[in-house]
């Protein structure tokens, strides 16, 4: 399976708070954020441009983007992925939404995620 990819430009974090927390107003500045609340946390994904002062916070990922919008039938997009990158010892962060899937790499790594990901066939620009 051969996918188009596109590196974000941003740098962003990924930000946890109580899930008590009421979202802060900051995430909303970028062009991308990624807000997810459940019963143990309260999770943000933004532009670290925009990120005040946390307790937990870990700084410096780009996100890589699966070009879509991709069906739902399709099965192990985010499993070959996640194994080629795994092959490399590149840990990830991922978001799903309706349309694609995201995926967090250290900013350190994305040099070598580009390349495994290119040599696995992929096309990222």
């Amino acid at each position: 399976m051969r996918l188009n990819l596109k590196v974000l430009d941003y740098t962003f974090a990924i930000c946890r708070l109580p899930s008590t927390a009421k979202v802060p107003d900051w995430p909303y500045q970028g062009s991308f954020y990624s807000i997810t609340k459940t019963l143990d946390e309260l999770s943000i994904v933004c532009s670290q441009q925009f990120v005040t002062d946390m307790e937990k916070v870990d700084k410096d990922w780009k996100i890589i983007k699966v070009e879509g919008p991709l069906d739902f039938s399709l099965i192990g997009i985010m499993a070959n992925l996640s194994s080629t990158l795994a092959s490399g010892g590149i840990s990830i962060f991922t978001i799903s939404t309706f349309d694609t899937d995201y995926i967090l790499v250290k900013e350190k790594n994305l040099r070598e995620a580009i390349d495994l990901l290119s040599k696995a066939g992929h096309k990222i620009s």
